[in-house]
């Protein structure tokens, strides 16, 4: 069990397979994250969740054992990665959540995709071919075409511009976060990487809590035991289960087709919002979904 996930490396497009399997799980907890945004400061959502996430891991760690031994250096941008991508990133996605909703929330999302592209481009030296590209085009535009909607007069004008601003901001770190340490992934333990990052990223959430005027006002609703009913689940699925295999899909692929098949979480929660939310799904919707999993299927084809 030294190196979890390791052992899927011989299965056909492993690295597309965990990616995907990431956009389901990340989508499930949104939803779940919306339904808590309602009574728990998206602050706070952030602080408990790289908390329990961080207990989870270390006792992962823990069972598989092989600490690794990095560079200073190495160790440093591991943790740098949870700063950004973890502590900063998640905490303005629930901020731009709360805002926006959960509609709003998907469309900022496709920014995600584009910078992770952008920057493996810059710094990774990574190229897609014309097929896969085509992929990425059909995945936005499905995402884009399935948030369509008019203007919501239940959100200000203000926090329309301001949550777009911020969730932007979030996607440009997230991408950030993991295109920095996509060159280290080779040589460490998914398990153990994303402990690294999830350790950094919880110190640093702590420290912005501790430095929010009102820090003890925010923490009441956790005085609250229903509040867990949502918390934990969405805290465990988001930090814990999505985030192992989402570091993993991004070990076993280029970082440009693991961010576009990511990308798909936006589909996902649609579908889920129809399930849990009982939102109604429509022609346009359906016609979305189809579009965007034939462009994950082109993503997913190399030469």
């Amino acid at each position: 069990m030294l190196h979890l996930f390791d052992e899927l490396i011989r299965v056909p497009h492993i690295g597309e397979i965990l990616s995907l399997s990431s956009a389901v799980v990340w989508a499930l907890a949104v939803i779940l994250f919306r339904i808590a945004g309602d009574k728990i400061h998206p602050l706070v959502m952030n602080l408990f969740k790289n908390a329990l996430a961080l207990v989870l891991l270390a006792a992962t760690a823990v069972v598989i054992g092989g600490a690794p031994s990095l560079p200073p250096k190495t160790f440093a941008i591991f943790v740098l990665s949870g700063i950004l991508g973890i502590a900063l990133s998640d905490w303005l996605f629930f901020t731009a959540l709360v805002k926006l909703g959960a509609e709003l929330t998907a469309i900022v999302d496709c920014a995600y995709s584009p910078f992770v592209i952008g920057l493996s481009f810059l710094f990774l030296g990574e190229r897609m071919n014309g097929v896969q590209l085509v992929g990425v085009i059909l995945i936005v535009g499905a995402v884009v075409l399935i948030t369509r909607k008019k203007s919501d007069d239940r959100i200000s004008r203000r926090d329309l511009l301001s949550g777009v601003g911020i969730g932007v901001v979030s996607m440009f770190l997230t991408a950030a976060g993991i295109v920095m340490v996509k060159p280290y992934l080779a040589g460490i333990s998914i398990v153990w990487a994303t402990l690294i990052r999830m350790a950094g990223g919880a110190v640093a959430g702590t420290i912005l809590w501790g430095l929010h005027p009102r820090r003890r006002e925010l923490l009441r609703p956790l005085r609250t035991g229903a509040n867990y009913k949502i918390l934990i689940p969405a805290s465990i699925l988001s930090a814990y289960i999505s985030v192992l295999i989402w570091l993993a899909g991004m070990k076993y692929t280029q970082a440009s087709i693991a961010s576009a098949l990511n990308q798909l979480n936006t589909i996902f929660i649609f579908l889920l919002a129809a399930v849990i939310l009982k939102e109604k799904i429509t022609p346009l919707k359906a016609a979305a979904v189809a579009l965007a999993f034939i462009g994950a299927i082109l993503v997913s084809v190399v030469f």
